[in-house]
């Protein structure tokens, strides 16, 4: 397929709960709306099998409202399953109306109805379906994306994104981080580009919570504050000043914490900060289990059926919706028998129930801005991004700990959408004036020899990145090293994550030590990693894009950032030790190796010398619990086989 240059690049905010597309013009950046004029697209997808065996697919609102009709064969919030395996699930799978199943590589297959499919190809449809629109409203084909993700995706949930876009049609050019995106529109917007992106207050039916489907409900918006109204696009705030500002995402599936720093058109991310767990979905999930003990003493076997778990789910999601602007709701279910199950709820009691989630992102907050090295009082601006910042806990919690109100002019479910199609604007040549730099989440490395890991590239360095580093071998004659690629904090391999293996092969026989292997860690701007090993003298190399078989988990995340943490002073003392014994091996094979060559011109006693040293450093070196005191005896050591050292080389050169 051949490709003009004046194709469109759009820009997707793929989400948990709603996805976007959004198209940059000669304006600015414009979202895309339905035939009815919504810019939301449900990330609900039902799926159909024909007589013949034949599946099709229905995408949005109407699989949306017929979710708890068709509950078996909808899937919803799937975006949390993208490079996940069965074993990421198991706590999980208690609130899936799907069969999760261990697929090749420990991905994941569903099986949806009898259909089976992989999460790639379920968020490959929401896809398709934005590009249906773009086509539609731009009237000619799209076939390039900017797509957004959370900030906090690893490699394996960055390339499954990649994957579902591939799947779709769509050559995603480039992934970038939702928080990031987001301050693209906020520091255009800021600059008065002339696009509105500021917070529309809508009308809608009252809500009505019932196992029966119906229309999509629409409830209004929180109108932006005063002080918000004033400041967006406010063009006395020139592009030459620079601002650091904070991006709070809370979206339906994942939470995000990004420090920016924004100036003169270049926006440079300093930190960030997240739980690819964590949003509005586990909102709706507090209500849901704060109720169901209630309605299983009207009707015990109630909550068994996935459809009626199903209907909890949506009616929970609609009160909270609801409570954001009224301080109770009426949750109405109907039950089996004609009975009917109605609770009134409070916005308190609401703000209880979700109180230790909001205050989770809260830690993350405080996180991300030591990360960056700054205090509170360095950011200029908290940005609210995201649906899930409509509640008003989060808006006031947000405001306590950042010690000012948060910037809230902003459309939090098109202000991701809109950033993405700015840079699509940058990729496309539109825009020269606006630079993006993001960062990775976590440090990247690979294991070396006694288990340790080597960090080539550490947590929050800008990307695109590379990195280089000298490895040789330890053994001599060895003809191949076996690379293992780690990702965590933690300072020896068996407690960070493995990314990938691969070997470098054909080194010819050298002794240990002469070879040189040069290793390179590559991060594209994408954030996806390439690995490289190239031994320098014979010119053998081998390379890989590293495209692991799952994401991180809630609990891997915290638990490598927390762990770093906690053990580093005895993970750096193990790292060190491992270096150490290595050196030890090292140094006192090669003094062996040169004693054997030497045996014929040493004198007796000065033979014995030597290898009593040796056997001495071996010694100390396995029970020595003072890494301090082995150093020293390291040191010793060397200096004291200097004389063997000259000899050798001396007699090399005679040779």
């Amino acid at each position: 397929m051949t490709r003009s240059a004046d194709d469109p690049i759009v820009g997707i905010d793929l989400g948990t709960t709603f996805s976007l597309v959004a198209v940059f013009e000669p304006g600015g950046p414009r979202v895309l709306r339905d035939a009815g004029g919504e810019a939301r697209l449900p990330s609900v997808v039902r799926l159909m099998r024909g007589e013949g065996g034949e599946s099709s697919a229905i995408v949005g609102w109407e699989a949306r409202d017929s979710a708890v009709e068709f509950t078996s064969s909808t899937v919803y919030s799937v975006k949390r399953l993208l490079g996940r395996s069965a074993a990421d699930l198991k706590r999980e799978s208690a609130h899936l109306n799907y069969s999760v199943e261990a697929g090749p590589r420990s991905t994941i297959t569903l099986d949806i109805g009898g259909v089976r499919l992989a999460p790639e190809q379920i968020s490959a449809l929401v896809l398709r379906k934005l590009k249906e629109r773009a086509e539609a409203e731009l009237g000619r084909p799209v076939n390039r994306a900017v797509v957004t993700v959370p900030a906090y995706f690893d490699d394996a949930q960055r390339q499954a994104t990649r994957d579902a876009g591939a799947a779709a049609g769509l050559d995603v050019i480039r992934i970038v981080n939702e928080p990031t995106a987001a301050a693209l529109a906020y520091g255009i917007g800021a600059r008065g580009s002339g696009f509105d992106v500021a917070e529309k207050p809508r009308s809608g039916p009252e809500i009505a919570v019932r196992r029966s489907p119906g229309g999509p409900i629409q409830l209004p918006m929180p109108h932006c504050n005063s002080q918000d109204a004033a400041t967006a696009g406010d063009p006395a705030r020139g592009p030459s000043e620079t601002r650091t500002v904070a991006i709070y995402d809370l979206g339906g599936g994942t939470f995000d914490l990004s420090i920016l720093r924004i100036e003169s058109g270049v926006f440079q991310v300093l930190s960030t900060a997240g739980d690819t767990h964590l949003g509005g979905d586990d909102f709706d999930r507090a209500i849901a289990e704060a109720l169901a003990g209630e309605i299983a003493a009207l009707d015990a076997g109630f909550l068994q059926s996935a459809a009626t778990r199903q209907a909890l789910r949506l009616a929970a999601e609609r009160a909270k919706v609801a409570l954001s602007e009224k301080p109770s709701v009426q949750l109405v279910l109907d039950l089996p028998n004609g009975r009917r199950f109605s609770r009134e709820i409070h916005r308190a009691e609401f703000e209880g129930w979700i109180a230790p989630l909001v205050e989770r992102t809260l830690r993350l907050f405080d996180t991300a801005v030591r990360d960056a090295g700054l205090s509170f009082d360095a950011l200029d601006q908290c940005i609210l991004v995201g649906g899930s910042t409509r509640t008003p806990l989060v808006r006031r919690r947000v405001a306590e700990h950042f010690g000012r109100p948060p910037y809230t002019a902003l459309n939090p479910d098109e202000v991701v959408a809109l950033g993405a199609a700015v840079q699509a604007g940058i990729l496309a040549g539109r825009r020269d004036d606006l630079l993006l730099l993001d960062v990775i989440p976590l440090s990247l490395g690979i294991e070396t020899l006694g288990g340790a890991m080597g960090k080539l590239i550490l947590r929050n360095t800008t990307i695109p990145c590379r990195a280089t580093e000298m490895f040789s071998t330890f053994v001599d004659g060895q003809t191949a090293i076996k690379l293992r690629v780690l990702q965590g904090e933690r300072e020896l391999a068996e407690h960070c994550r493995e990314l990938a293996i691969f070997e470098l092969r054909g080194i010819p026989p050298m002794p240990a030590g002469i070879p040189k292997i040069e290793v390179e860690f590559l991060v594209d701007a994408n954030g996806l990693l390439n690995v490289a090993a190239r031994e320098v003298r014979s010119g053998v190399s081998a390379a890989i894009q590293v495209l692991p078989s799952r994401g991180l988990t809630r609990d891997e995340v915290a638990r490598m950032m927390q762990d770093s943490i906690r053990f580093a002073r005895e993970d750096i003392a193990a790292h060190r030790r491992v270096d150490l014994l290595n050196q030890v091996e090292f140094d006192t094979r090669k003094c062996e190796q040169m004693l054997d060559r030497l045996q014929s011109e040493l004198p007796p006693d000065e033979t014995a010398r030597y290898r009593a040293a040796i056997t001495q450093l071996r010694d100390f070196a396995a029970s020595a619990t003072d890494l301090d005191a082995l150093h020293r005896a390291l040191t010793d050591f060397g200096h004291s086989t200097i004389p063997l050292a000259e000899r050798g080389i001396r007699a090399a050169l005679r040779d």
